[in-house]
């Protein structure tokens, strides 16, 4: 039910409180309810939708003699009850509701303003005649002159108005004033004959103010078309002065007849305190999709499109973006930690990606990925002045990474790395289980081998590249142990020779069917220089005890393609400072976790008998979120957040 602040949403209708009922949660009545009240089935809406009596028929109330009668207070909705009645429409089968008819076209209700105009507006100018405001303050017996016009109850902050119903007009105070982020109401302006309810309806879960000041539809309209509308007075049709006053993305004209002293002001978007609500929905648009402010400033003045300067892109981004994204960071943390620590021990996979190649990179970032639900569990920067170089910050990265894991109560069953020795050292006296990446191994491998094909006389060696990367695989996957894994290895050197028995027992004989081989010269010759060369790359007692750790299974390489996805939120080539590189570290972190289990759809392409995986599109609800957090809670009370990000330690800037 609702309270007395409520109203039915059906356009034009001002039912009874007391008769007021909410959104079902069936799923077919909901769609039904909202055809009826949209004429179509929005993508958003508002859970909490309120449809007065009068739009059901009698059959569609359990309760309507003891209301009738005076024994309920409330009528009762029968399950799947699906309001048919129009506004409109005349019956007397509606209980208290047939009492409430819509107000006349001259009456106009001033919080509703959804009824017709009696003058019809022109579609290029887009000015509706409720916005036709007028602010004079005329005599007792001058007021006869403008009771025939409609004026809407929407005006400028300093006089208000309301409708004119009779011959005289009543100033009254605000209550409450209109630019108050927390204290805006809803508004409907009148339209013409088009209008869908569905196009301009308040969507969201909770219908409150706040939703209305940035999810709704925007549109670039021409300053020579805004002008337009202000050149002429609305009521004695003389040219008026209009000036027009600027700030970024805000644009406000202010009217004036010098015949009548008709006066209006009007404004391009909602306004909170001092900042437009337009302003900072371009900073947080480009800052949590991972766009440049540079390169969207260089698309707008290309166009002469009136932005923000880049100032106040950073004043946004210190002030409410960044901690903004802290905030939701460390609650999505927070929940996937509670959820790991149900279930025991975890399976990780760790690597690092730097912002320049060698070792002269400032930054680098070391990822956590948890390898059953492909999610990256944990982030840490480090600064290469914070560890006496960059050579170090790999090492200090998984450090971090593990405390953090450690302190949340979180134990790791083993982890997957590549092959560095200062992470072997370090987990080693940790006592972590430590698996190696067979990718990073298998890159290192196909480093040297392109390296000896190039080599006079080695040419046969480029022939087997492809087969021994694929025994890299094959040897890590089908093994359980590591003497399994070092035995299949070294095999290799045999079956390269067309020898397929081995002296090992562990594995002595190959597991592809047998073969005769027609072309003798396909095989490496025994004794023969290129043999040598191949035996001492694959059988190096380093190579050999690295097989043995091979990760049978998962792969870091989801981990690589996480490393993409945080390059187009945070470019190489692109200098940040610290928080900032966090920060979009931390989007590219929510935009993987969101889209790194999209299920694939499988179709069948024609000519073809193998079906062929369509990727789905990616998800951005981590940005519907952020932009939630910002506009209801971070504006108004941008305190604690901000101290919840100055909690991050900043190294020393060198």
């Amino acid at each position: 039910m609702a309270d007395h602040g409520n109203k039915c949403y059906i356009p034009g209708c001002v039912g009874d409180v007391s008769t007021f009922h909410t959104l079902p949660t069936e799923r077919n009545c909901q769609k039904a309810w909202l055809m009826f009240i949209y004429n179509r089935i929005p993508q958003q809406f508002n859970s909490k939708l309120l449809v007065c009596s009068s739009h059901f028929t009698t059959d569609s109330f359990s309760n309507l003699g003891q209301y009738q009668a005076g024994f309920a207070q409330r009528l009762i909705l029968k399950k799947g009850a699906i309001p048919t009645i129009s506004p409109q429409a005349s019956t007397s089968q509606q209980g208290r509701g047939s009492e409430q008819l819509p107000p006349s076209p001259r009456s106009r209700d001033v919080e509703c303003q959804t009824d017709s105009t009696e003058k019809t507006r022109s579609i290029g100018t887009q000015l509706s005649w409720g916005t036709l405001k007028d602010t004079r303050v005329r005599s007792k017996g001058t007021q006869s002159k403008v009771s025939s016009f409609d004026v809407g109850a929407e005006t400028t902050p300093s006089l208000p108005t309301v409708p004119l119903s009779s011959t005289r007009i009543n100033f009254t105070p605000c209550k409450r004033p209109r630019l108050e982020f927390d204290e805006e109401e809803d508004r409907f302006e009148p339209h013409d004959s088009t209008y869908n309810a569905g196009d301009s309806a308040v969507t969201g879960e909770s219908g409150s103010s706040q939703q209305t000041t940035y999810n709704v539809s925007k549109y670039i309209v021409f300053e020579s078309c805004l002008r337009e509308l202000f050149d002429t007075c609305p009521l004695c049709k003389t040219k008026c002065d209009v000036q027009c006053r600027r700030m970024g993305t805000y644009v406000a004209f202010t009217q004036l007849c010098p015949k009548c002293s008709y006066h209006r002001k009007w404004e391009s978007q909602p306004v909170i305190g001092s900042t437009p609500v337009g302003n900072l929905l371009v900073s947080a648009a480009t800052y949590f999709s991972g766009a440049s402010f540079i390169q969207f400033e260089k698309i707008c003045k290309a166009m002469q499109l009136q932005i923000i300067h880049y100032d106040a892109f950073q004043r946004h981004a210190r002030n409410y973006l960044e901690p903004a994204i802290v905030h939701k960071w460390n609650l999505d943390q927070n929940h996937l930690f509670r959820k790991l620590q149900e279930g025991g021990k975890v399976a990780v996979a760790g690597d690092m990606r730097a912002d320049k190649r060698g070792h002269s990179g400032k930054c680098g970032s070391y990822s956590l990925m948890h390898l059953a639900s492909n999610t990256i569990l944990d982030m840490q920067l480090v600064q290469s002045n914070e560890v006496g170089g960059s050579s170090h910050m790999e090492k200090e990265g998984l450090k971090r990474c593990l405390d953090h894991l450690e302190s949340n109560r979180l134990e790791v069953e083993y982890i997957i790395t590549d092959r560095h020795p200062q992470i072997q050292t370090f987990l080693r006296e940790r006592n972590i289980a430590q698996l190696y990446d067979v990718g990073h191994f298998e890159k290192g491998l196909s480093k040297k081998l392109d390296k000896l094909s190039q080599q006079k006389g080695c040419g046969i060696v480029r022939n087997w590249k492809r087969s021994m990367k694929s025994h890299v695989y094959w040897s890590a996957a089908s093994s359980t142990s590591g003497p399994e894994k070092v035995a299949k290895w070294t095999s290799l050197i045999n079956h390269i020779q067309n020898k397929h028995i081995h002296e090992n027992p562990v594995f002595p004989k190959c597991a592809h069917p047998d073969r005769v081989s027609r072309d003798p010269r396909k095989w490496f010759q025994p004794g023969s220089m290129p043999l040598h060369k191949v035996e001492k790359i694959l059988t190096n007692e380093r190579v050999l005890k690295d097989v043995g750790k091979l990760s049978p299974h998962p792969h870091t390489s989801p981990l690589q393609a996480f490393h993409s996805v945080s390059l187009r939120f945070a470019p190489k080539n692109v200098v940040f400072p610290f928080i900032g590189m966090l920060c979009r570290l931390y989007l590219a972190a929510m935009h993987y976790n969101e889209n790194g289990v999209c299920e694939q759809e499988n179709t069948r392409s024609q000519g073809e008998s193998t079906a062929k995986p369509l990727k789905t599109a990616p998800s951005y609800d981590y940005i519907t979120a952020l932009m939630k957090l910002v506009f209801e809670e971070l504006f108004a009370d941008p305190a604690p957040f901000v101290q919840e990000l100055k909690q991050i330690p900043i190294p020393f800037v060198f």
